[in-house]
């Protein structure tokens, strides 16, 4: 029964974070300024992270959590750096 529920709930969370990077792509595409897009843009990495960590748990291989590791670090440092770039003044 347990194994039935983590299923069940994996399946949901797929489907869920599915629903939500086809929204933030809309939003993406239709962002009034250049932060709003790099925003929708950060969005989309961390919920394709977080679909990587779904599906090592789903496979049960923990090297994938490495994955989504290193890919959420790597969108913090672009975001970071993007902001960087916004207070210097370069504002479009």
């Amino acid at each position: 029964m347990p194994d039935q529920i983590l299923q069940w709930s994996l399946i949901a969370t797929a489907v869920i974070m599915t629903i939500a990077i086809w929204i933030v792509t809309y939003c993406l595409l239709r962002g009034p300024t250049l932060p709003d897009r790099v925003v929708a843009l950060d969005l989309i990495g961390t919920l394709t992270a977080g679909a990587v960590g779904v599906y090592a748990v789903s496979q049960n291989e923990p090297v994938y959590i490495l994955v989504s590791i290193v890919l959420a670090l790597v969108l913090f440092v672009g975001t970071v750096a993007f902001g960087y770039y916004l207070e210097k003044g370069h504002e479009p």
